[in-house]
């Protein structure tokens, strides 16, 4: 009788708020798992993928004209029509080759963290979730691969911008997210630990949730030109479809790594100082090597222009595209990257939106340093003078590496 009362007594007892959390997170991984499931939007990606010829979408916009390489600097005033057009495919292309990149970590890290999530027990709902985001992701990448390189062949006469599936693993991996990230030491160590513990798996989601922000960025403008067009009852080039589609599948993936950086972590024993401190190092990292700037040339670019955007400038204006000499080329880089434009005043309301969204992102975090809670390096990368001086150095450098070619 005792035994039963006791018992009872438990039954009655209230749910503590920890308890309440912990069932809150995994319904609605439960919820968002079996949404993704029901969706049909990769289907719609790979129907796109397989059908897709340039030549049929080559006259249209694929977004709003800001979504183009070189917007608002004084190339781009100069170019004709067709190369605006030109401008704003390959920017979709550059973009989504980094997507791709970064969708090829998350292929690996996905698989890392989610054997962590499995052993620990009760999360097998969120292991089926990654499971299929891992599926998804393929599909995705194939189809940026599709695009990009058969626009880039016809624009450029060869691919420029690079093909993430090409090469050896290693290759792959640096051009993503956890690649940029850091060296290849430090990088082989974030991976080791983000295989270790539950607490530093979850970490790892934090930096994927910023991957995530960063292409909402650009996809949800785009997802709304599809709409603008859908409503209006005019043609919808297939990369803008591509690009809604994509967008709609990374809702779920976006909630994952929310739920995940923000709840789920807090399920496992509280962290020990080195789990701590690796997981600010790893935040660091980031704010350091792909927040740590203004880009000149490319809207929500915020890392140094010399890490990619001047050098495939370059490239492009020496093709037939625009078919530049060296010096004309660099005459016009000079212009775009080394004076004060429109471009740079519209890529910091870009930084202005994302920085606002990830300082209220960290801040929910509790083991987060200061530097990290309220992203002040990234802060510090918000200055259109540091853009220009910066450039003006690297400038000086590329074109005498570029004279001796």
């Amino acid at each position: 009788m005792i035994d039963n009362i006791e018992e009872s007594n438990t039954k009655k007892q209230p749910q503590t708020t920890s308890d309440i959390h912990v069932k809150k997170h995994l319904k609605l991984t439960e919820i968002n798992y079996r949404r993704n499931r029901e969706s049909n939007y990769t289907e719609k990606i790979i129907e796109l993928d397989q059908n897709f010829n340039y030549n049929n979408h080559r006259d249209y916009y694929w977004s709003d004209p800001e979504l183009s390489i070189l917007y608002g600097t004084p190339l781009y005033e100069a170019a004709s029509s067709s190369q605006k057009i030109a401008l704003n495919h390959i920017f979709w292309v550059g973009g989504y080759n980094l997507t791709a990149a970064s969708e090829t970590n998350t292929i690996l890290y996905n698989q890392i963290t989610s054997s962590v999530f499995y052993n620990a027990g009760d999360y097998n709902t969120l292991c089926h979730e990654l499971d299929v985001e891992t599926s998804q992701e393929r599909y995705h990448i194939h189809a940026f691969r599709t695009i990009g390189d058969m626009t880039e062949m016809t624009l450029l006469g060869k691919v420029i911008c690079g093909n993430p599936l090409a090469g050896n693993e290693s290759k792959v991996i640096q051009k993503g997210l956890g690649g940029r990230l850091s060296p290849g030491p430090l990088r082989q160590l974030f991976s080791f630990n983000w295989g270790s513990t539950p607490f530093l798996a979850s970490q790892y989601y934090a930096l994927r949730f910023t991957a995530n922000m960063i292409l909402k960025l650009t996809e949800h403008p785009r997802s709304q030109y599809f709409r603008l067009l859908e409503n209006k009852g005019e043609f919808i080039p297939d990369p803008v479809a591509v690009s809604h589609y994509h967008f709609l599948d990374e809702s779920f993936h976006t909630t994952t790594s929310h739920l995940i950086a923000q709840d789920l972590y807090k399920d496992f024993p509280k962290p020990t100082s080195y789990e701590k401190f690796m997981a600010n190092l790893a935040i660091y990292m980031m704010q350091l090597t792909i927040l740590n700037g203004l880009s000149a040339g490319a809207v929500a670019s915020f890392s140094p222009d010399k890490v990619f955007v001047m050098p495939l400038v370059y490239k492009i204006l020496r093709t037939p595209l625009f078919d530049m000499s060296s010096q004309e080329a660099l005459c016009w880089i000079e212009k775009c990257f080394c004076h004060e434009h429109e471009g740079l005043h519209l890529n910091l309301k870009y930084h202005q939106h994302l920085f606002s969204s990830l300082c209220q992102f960290f801040d929910k975090l509790d083991y987060t340093w200061s530097i990290n809670r309220e992203m002040r390096v990234m802060a510090a990368g918000a200055s259109i003078s540091k853009t220009v001086q910066d450039n003006t150095k690297f400038f000086d450098k590329f074109s005498k590496s570029v004279a001796c070619i």
